[in-house]
């Protein structure tokens, strides 16, 4: 179709296009020719509505491919696995004729009570940011756009609607933005999706800081922005903040608000235009990708990757005496509801109608050769009884006795995890508890496989040989869960979230989820695994943790700074068991005498690396200068700091294998002095503290007296550096009178 200007359309036509013309349709100007387009819910999968079907299309969608939810896919660390998901997902928007797929979700697992945290991927911004831009990649190289969202700090969902997530300039820059950074400016996804809450007081829906000056000034953003689905406020006031699209359709409410201002004179038609164009260009952005891929829908080829995937999002936690894989000639008990009704997804907008669903008891029993008996052990129903509960536990005890081998099966019912509210506890049911216990009786061989979106306390870690993280893993789950049993896969997930002790052990405990309207975020930059290091705490397992059937050792590592300050790191990896395996190397650094509050040691960057048994490969990864950077709040920008960074590399953020030290040139900051500077900060400046350094001693030449009574080894000049600069004539008497100050202040501020 012919390219269609703003400038084409009457104020009303340009008033109607930011708005939906229904739940999931834009709307079309017939007049010169644009279309609707539609968008829909995902990340993990397609949730098209069928023709007919409720508003939210929750009850009644196409059949598509579910892949595993974040939580699962982000403990691939695959950058070029999650991009083939990525393309796949763009394959099945593009058959059924959807424009814009929304998601990925990249905010941070501020705290594990958070109800949505399964369709997140790390509680790290690198992480969340170099997997979410891979999900965008592979989506969009099919000729369908993505909706980066929640942007942002969304991290939980108790009143969500209009809570105000209240952060510090640092954590909000270095913790909830630079992921969302990082992805639009490596993949600059189609729309952004702003988030229903406030930050700092103010509606991410009409904030100009957030939509105009950090996303499109700062960034680059070349997209549209759309709302969440019901997030705006104020649509007149959104509007020139940045708000180019609502969602859901207002039924021409807020086009009327918008027609309205602008002949009132207090909305310029300008901004309006702006939206507009936007507007027009995704329609025709999504026009010229339109019908790209014809279908069928390749139902096995889908499944087959979501299988991989899954098996690949699998974390083996624990492993004691080498109890996996599993004979299969063992007499085996599986045991667990999930085993036969699989969780697989979690509740909320993102749930997927599947194209077909895997279950691990019947996966379990195609692996094995041997007996393989099976019994729920307890009930998910809301109405369960105890008596019944007690019922199914003996009946558990009964079918395992005489096994080799118990599989237990436990996990979080899907109606604790669910968009719209938060988790209470991360504990498992009672009645769990007590079956594991009950089991254990039987044999001390247990396997526990866990079915969760968040993680969940461990109790019983001490007590049970091996553990399995299997999150929510998709359709395809169960067969994965069995590959990875019986050594078909080899496990090669790590965590992307700290396994905390205690849920008051946790960074946003004291300060989650907040009240009146308000959260505060008073852990501030230590946020998952920062917090548990910086206080020394113990884990159950720490962030970046997983365990294979395979060992790895590591050579000596070596650092490097390139001509554009990005830092290369190389190491050489061994696969030193008998079985091939994939390890994923984490690369930290850290400062030690630094100019700000940091970290024990901050994830930079990683990679998956497949080594067949008894191989050795380099491993090169690229610490890009800028995940260096702190958000210095004195200027307000992004600063590197010189000096000697350590550069660790490990198989987790608590088991280091290697480190190199490299020198990084600092970025130079210049601080304007004023009568609120510090006498230690203008002794620093360049120019100001040879001047002012004379002064103090000739102020120190009259304070002999004073001097001979101080303790020895105090140096007066250290007492006073936090003086504050204006206030010091009062100290120097004619060494330093206001006049002086002034003139020294107006000279170091001088341009040069």
């Amino acid at each position: 179709m012919a390219h269609i200007s703003a400038s084409d359309l009457t104020l009303e036509e340009k008033a109607s296009l930011t708005s939906g013309a229904s739940f999931w349709y834009t709307k079309p100007i017939e007049r010169v020719g644009l279309p609707a387009v539609m968008v829909t819910d995902g990340p993990h999968g397609l949730r098209k509505q069928r023709e007919g079907g409720d508003h939210l299309g929750m009850g009644d969608s196409v059949p598509a491919t579910c892949f595993p939810p974040a939580v699962g896919l982000g403990s691939s660390w695959d950058v070029d696995l999650i991009e083939r998901v990525g393309v796949a997902l763009g394959v099945e928007t593009s058959i059924e004729n959807v424009a814009v797929l929304l998601g990925p979700g990249i905010n941070i697992k501020r705290s594990p009570l958070c109800g949505r945290n399964f369709e997140y991927l790390s509680e790290d911004p690198i992480v969340s940011g170099v997997l979410g831009a891979a999900l965008v990649r592979g989506i969009q190289s099919q000729g369908v756009g993505t909706s980066l969202k929640h942007f942002a700090a969304n991290n939980q969902e108790d009143d969500r609607m209009r809570v105000s997530s209240d952060v510090d300039p640092r954590p909000l820059r270095e913790i909830y933005l630079r992921g969302f950074e990082r992805v639009v400016k490596d993949a600059q996804p189609w729309t952004v999706m702003c988030a229903y809450n406030k930050i700092n007081g103010v509606y991410a829906s009409e904030d100009p800081w957030l939509l105009t000056q950090v996303l499109r000034d700062d960034w680059g953003f070349e997209g549209l922005v759309v709302s969440d689905w019901g997030a705006v406020n104020d649509r007149v006031a959104g509007l020139p903040a940045g708000l180019d699209l609502e969602m859901p359709s207002s039924n021409g409410v807020t086009d009327r608000q918008l027609v309205d201002a602008v002949a009132a004179g207090t909305l310029d038609e300008a901004a309006l235009d702006v939206a507009a164009q936007r507007v027009i260009d995704l329609v025709e952005k999504a026009q010229a990708g339109a019908g790209r891929i014809a279908g069928p829908l390749d139902v096995d080829a889908h499944h087959a990757l979501a299988r991989e995937a899954a098996g690949r999002s699998i974390v083996l936690l624990q492993n004691e005496g080498d109890l996996l894989p599993l004979r299969r000639d063992a007499k085996i008990a599986v045991v667990g509801a999930f085993a036969e009704k699989p969780r697989y997804q979690g509740a909320g907008s993102s749930m997927i109608n599947p194209t077909r669903l895997d279950d691990a008891l019947t996966a379990v029993r195609g692996a094995a050769s041997g007996e393989v008996a099976y019994a729920p052990g307890f009930s998910v129903a809301p109405a369960a009884t105890d008596d019944e509960q007690q019922t199914l536990r003996a009946e558990a005890v009964a079918a395992a006795a005489g096994a080799d081998v118990i599989v237990a099966f436990l996990g979080l019912p899907a109606r604790i995890e669910s968009e719209g509210y938060d988790r209470t506890d991360i504990d498992l049911p009672a009645e769990q508890l007590a079956l594991l216990d009950a089991l254990l009786e039987v044999t001390p061989n247990v396997v526990v496989v866990l079915s969760n979106g968040g993680v969940v306390a461990l109790p019983f870690a001490d007590r049970v040989p091996a553990i399995v993280e299997a999150w929510l893993l998709g359709q395809a789950g169960g067969s994965a869960t069995a590959d990875v049993l019986f050594g078909d896969v080899n496990p090669s997930g790590k965590l992307t979230e700290t396994v905390p002790v205690r849920l008051s052990d946790t960074p946003a405990f004291l300060d989650f989820p907040g009240e009146f309207g308000h959260v505060r975020y008073g852990e501030g930059l230590f946020v998952g695994y920062r917090w548990y290091d910086a206080r020394g705490l113990e884990v159950a397992f720490p962030f970046g943790h997983g365990l294979s059937y395979t060992t790895f050792s590591y050579g000596q590592a070596t650092a490097s700074v390139g001509a554009d300050g990005d830092v290369t790191v190389t190491v050489p990896v061994t696969n030193t068991g008998a079985v091939a395996g994939r390890e994923v190397v984490q690369v930290y650094t850290s400062r030690g005498a630094s100019i700000v509050q940091r970290a024990p040691r901050e994830l930079k960057a990683f990679a998956s690396v497949a080594l067949e048994a008894g191989q050795t490969r380099e491993v090169t990864v690229t610490v890009r200068r800028a995940d260096l950077a702190y958000w210095d709040v004195r200027v307000d920008r992004w600063v590197v700091e010189g000096g000697a960074y350590a550069v660790e590399v490990g198989a987790s953020s608590r088991d280091i294998r290697a480190t190199a030290t490299v020198e990084i040139e600092g970025d130079a900051v210049s601080v304007p002095l004023s009568r609120e500077s510090s006498l230690g900060e203008v002794m620093a400046h360049p120019v100001a503290g040879p001047v002012i350094q004379q002064a103090i001693a000739q102020m120190m030449q009259g304070m002999e007296g004073v001097a001979d009574i101080m303790p020895e080894g105090v140096d007066p000049t250290a007492m006073m550096a936090s003086f504050p600069f204006g206030r010091i004539s009062m100290m120097a008497g004619d060494a330093a009178t206001p006049e002086m100050i002034d003139g020294i202040i107006a000279m170091a501020n001088a341009p040069r």
